[in-house]
Order: C-alpha cells, then structure tokens, then sequence
C-alpha cells in the first residue's frame, strides 16, 4: 500500500467521522459541507475531493456504522436464538455510546421523506434487519424454542420497531428507560427457552 493511498484512506476516515459528529448534532439538513470540512480540518475543496456531494458523504457514514456494527456484534450470524442475543448485545453498545444513537435515531426520522439522500438507505436497512430476525424467529419456531402462536413475521416487525422506539425514549429520559432490559423482556415473553 503506498503513502498517498494510505493517507487518502485516513483522511476519508476523518471526514466521515467529522460527518457523523455534525450530522448528530445539526441532522442531516441542519449540516453543511463547510462545517465538517472544518472539523475534519481540511478546506471545503479537500473534502469535495473524497466526497463530491453531501448525498455520498452521508451514505458513507451510513454504510461504516452499518459495517462496524455487523462486524462487532456479528449480526449476520445463522439465524436463531444467537443472532437475537447479538441484537440485544448491539443495544447494549448504543447505550454505552449515546451519540450513534442521536445520530441513526435523527437521520432516520428525517429520511421518512421519500426524497430523502437516506430514504433508500433506511428502507433496505429496515428490511435487512427485520429479514434477519424474522429468519432467527422462523428458526425458533421450528425447533419448538418460540411459543406457539408466535408469528415470526410480527415477532420481527415488533422486535426492530420496539429496539428503535426504545432508542428514542432512552435519549429522552435514559435514567428511566432500561433499553437493554426492556428489549430482553420482549425476547423472552416469545421463547419457551432462556435468552441467556
């Protein structure tokens, strides 16, 4: 690898982090290129560079929290009761790092607008979530480890709705609100076996 390639690729890595900061404190709307040039401590025409539109900035910082998060917490394990325990593991993660939260949980509301840069983004990434858990649910199912009457689809559907909403009433209150704990209770009122 040379040292051009090489400090290309941090100086990416900055940018993106710099975006992911101003982008959880402004949203996605309130930000601009200037400002995360800044804090990256580049100009503005170094950052257009590495990233020619705001739209593939925010994609980048999208796929490396989705990336860094599957790799962590192997969340494309073979479905089952392990690939749920991840899902808890990972909520066990935001909470200890608030502002990937504020960040996904602001991105997220503002890209429900179809002509969002993030719209697509949300609708494949809700999709690969809930197609995960439901896959882990239907797997349950078969081996007799999900109650019976349990409907893998609205088990899922549930599951990934209460994680984010849960999120968000964390944010709002986190002395109150048992993200972690709560996302267990869930899991287990579904399974005839222990969480673990």
């Amino acid at each position: 690898m040379t040292g051009g390639y090489l400090k290309g690729r941090i100086r990416r890595e900055d940018i993106i982090s710099a975006a992911a900061t101003v982008y959880g404190e402004a949203g996605y709307h309130g930000s601009s290129l200037r400002e995360i040039a800044k804090r990256a401590g580049i100009s503005h025409a170094g950052l257009l560079y590495h990233f020619p539109t705001k739209e593939a900035l925010l994609a980048a910082v999208l796929v490396r929290r989705d990336a860094e998060d599957s790799e962590r917490e192997q969340l494309t394990g073979p479905p089952g009761l392990e690939v749920l325990r991840h899902f808890v593991a990972l909520a066990g993660h935001n909470v200890r790092h608030p502002g990937i939260v504020e960040l996904y949980s602001r991105l997220a509301a503002e890209a429900v607008a179809p002509g969002h840069p993030a719209h697509d983004y949300f609708e494949r990434h809700y999709e690969q979530a809930r197609e995960s858990v439901v896959e882990s649910f239907r797997v349950l199912s078969a081996s007799g480890e999900l109650r019976e009457g349990t409907d893998p689809e609205y088990a899922a559907l549930t599951f990934i709705a209460l994680m984010d909403g849960l999120q968000v009433q964390w944010l709002t209150d986190p002395a109150r609100v048992d993200l972690v704990g709560s996302l267990r209770f869930y899991l287990q009122t579904l399974l005839t076996v222990p969480l673990g």
